[in-house]
């Protein structure tokens, strides 16, 4: 499949890693560039020495392009973005905030820029500010979320700019992917759907928790501080919600997240935060980094030669056998 996304990167499928925090290392994501699209590896909160270890490392695994997400919020971001314009990445996904500052020094360098937003109005400020793409990222999707669900924000976004969408929030199979690519999407991102391949090196409890996740054991915490979070229900997060419905001061908040998310990396699966999306109900098995972009690209591409009679009837016939 070729869109202007898979020209953009130079990758073979549509598909990009989303950047975990704390997860999305140099393992899964090379694993995902070596499989045919995007690994990204998350630079949020982490040390500058590990950062630079890391996409050396991704690079000993794989020849294909390799990305990184800056946090802008975080307060080294400065730091990340030279570093990584240093390292000359492929491309580079930002979060929470604008690229304006280093988008100069970014195009200089031949770096590709792709922001995550969660507004119309975000979409149309990267474009005009010179962004090559942006990630349109609905609310179902893990960690930090906006307010808009991905049906609905997908196509406004698809309206209002020019360069490619790339659709997140909600996706783990080729369905997914045809639905997003229906809305405008020219590409995808997942997180969530790569937390249980075998490149990932996340715990294994955190693997169980989202293959046996039902559609209901998301939760959203952090509204009252500004900064709301997708993940799996647990003690911590039930805690958290009834702490942000008696609080009348945000600011007796702060610091009620802090070291939830190490928690949750060292295992502890009640008092940490483990974050993940709504479509965890839909994954239940492991695999690996290619079987599963295999298997998405083989499902869309099988779907879209399909015109919509016989998607229902396939459907229909599909909840005949459910049932």
């Amino acid at each position: 499949m070729r869109t202007r996304i898979t020209e953009l990167f130079g990758i073979k499928a549509p598909i990009i890693q989303g950047a975990m925090a704390r997860i999305a290392d140099a393992s899964l994501a090379a694993a995902v560039s070596e499989a045919g699209g995007l690994g990204i590896i998350a630079c949020g909160g982490a040390r500058l020495e590990w950062i630079e270890e890391q996409i050396r490392k991704a690079r000993s695994l794989t020849s294909a392009p390799i990305g990184a997400n800056v946090m802008l919020m975080d307060p080294q971001a400065a730091d990340v973005a030279k570093l990584l314009t240093d390292l000359k990445v492929e491309v580079i996904t930002t979060g929470a905030g604008s690229p304006v500052d280093y988008l100069p020094m970014w195009k200089e360098a031949g770096i590709k820029v792709m922001p995550v937003v969660a507004t119309t109005a975000q979409a149309k400020r990267m474009e005009r500010v010179g962004c090559d793409a942006v990630v349109a990222e609905g609310t179902e999707s893990g960690g930090h979320v906006g307010e808009l669900t991905t049906m609905a924000l997908l196509p406004s976004v698809r309206d209002a700019v020019s360069i490619p969408v790339v659709a997140a929030g909600g996706i783990a199979d080729g369905r997914g992917m045809v639905a997003a690519f229906a809305l405008g999407a020219e590409g995808i991102q997942m997180g969530t759907r790569f937390l249980t391949v075998e490149e990932c090196t996340v715990c294994d409890p955190w693997k169980e928790k989202v293959l046996s996740a039902k559609d209901s054991d998301t939760i959203v915490t952090g509204r009252g501080t500004g900064h709301p979070v997708r993940g799996l229900k647990n003690k911590f997060a039930r805690e958290c919600r009834k702490r942000e419905l008696e609080c009348s001061n945000p600011e007796d908040l702060e610091g009620m997240y802090s070291g939830s998310l190490s928690r949750a990396v060292a295992g502890d699966m009640e008092n940490g935060s483990i974050l993940a999306g709504q479509i965890s109900a839909v994954i239940s098995e492991r695999g690996t980094a290619a079987s599963v972009i295999d298997s998405i690209m083989e499902e869309a591409e099988a779907l879209s030669g399909l015109d919509l009679q016989q998607m229902a009837d396939l459907n229909a016939e599909s909840g005949r056998v459910t049932r």
